[in-house]
């Protein structure tokens, strides 16, 4: 039996999908994070988050994690593929490898293997496309110090600093210093933003409290739903930068979403109606996750599109 494998591996957890040639899913198994190798510790916990989830998803499908080969692997990694190539290509018997980056999986899943073009909004945030021809554009994606507009970090940080322009008076006062005050056990909001600078607050534990933001807005509180609002802006000039690098004007863009921070109904709306406001693009919610998406591109770089189709059918 010929065996494909799907690897979505993020900055909070890494997820597997094991397939056959058929399409069929046999298993799937999860993880620790693994999204920077070359980090502290980095390399150990890479190896141990993907041979975690991988003999998680063998268990599950009735296989020996130590004997099993796969015919082809697709690795979508959070943080960029570049550091991890070679590690992953030696802790995983394959007779293909493809290591990519997460938002290469995340558009396979969201539009089940075809054109378009996905807004990611997790932790950061990115937007790609590829369009019928196979050309793939993207924006986005510089990290958290200076980019990554719209993600859940990004919303944590905007709260905070309109919490600080209210306490300090240069700001319209404001809900969400009290909310964050009581999320973080602080007194003030200066108390949080000494609290975010320790290792106590790690970016993605400030990320999540983006939620916090959401809450606030549908609550009434018009600051928390302006963070929302340029929130939805950012993301949408994102889509739309991909857009006009592999689109022509009017002609037909499927556009999806995917992430966390879409949770919110007040940043969904806002983004939708911003994105379709743009002659040709087409709007849904994503058909898979980026663990499919990873397996459809396993399928893909073994040359087998009748799996593909199969594995959407189901």
């Amino acid at each position: 039996m010929r065996l494909f494998l799907g690897v979505d591996g993020g900055q909070s957890d890494t997820t597997v999908r094991i397939g056959d040639e058929s399409g069929r899913v046999l298993g799937e198994g999860s993880g620790g994070p693994c999204n920077h190798a070359a980090a502290v510790e980095g390399r150990r916990k890479l190896v141990r988050a993907v041979n975690d989830s991988v003999a998680a998803a063998c268990t599950q499908a009735g296989l020996d994690a130590h004997a099993v080969r796969f015919t082809a692997a697709c690795f979508g990694m959070s943080g960029g593929p570049e550091d991890k190539q070679a590690i992953l290509r030696e802790i995983l018997p394959a007779d293909v490898v493809v290591v990519t980056d997460d938002a290469v999986i995340a558009l396979a899943g969201a539009t089940a293997g075809e054109p378009g073009i996905v807004a990611i909004a997790g932790t950061g945030s990115i937007a790609f496309g590829r369009n019928a021809a196979g050309r793939t554009a993207r924006t986005g994606g510089w990290g958290y110090i200076f980019g990554d507009e719209g993600g859940a970090f990004d919303l944590a940080r905007q709260a905070l600093r309109a919490a600080l322009r209210g306490e300090e008076g240069w700001g319209p006062p404001t809900a969400l210093a009290r909310v964050l005050c009581g999320a973080t056990g602080n007194p003030d909001a200066n108390g949080v933003l000494h609290a975010f600078y320790t290792p106590d607050w790690p970016r993605s534990r400030v990320a999540a409290l983006a939620p916090l933001v959401d809450e606030a807005a549908m609550a009434g509180d018009a600051v928390a739903r302006d963070i929302l609002h340029n929130a939805a802006q950012q993301l949408a000039m994102l889509t739309s930068a991909v857009r006009q690098q592999l689109w022509h004007t009017g002609e037909l863009a499927r556009v999806a979403w995917t992430g966390g921070v879409f949770r919110s109904r007040i940043l969904l709306e806002r983004y939708r109606y911003l994105v379709e406001l743009e002659d040709g693009n087409r709007t849904g919610p994503p058909e898979f996750d980026a663990a499919t998406g990873a397996l459809i591109e396993a399928y893909r770089a073994a040359g087998l599109p009748h799996a593909v189709r199969a594995l959407l059918r189901r």
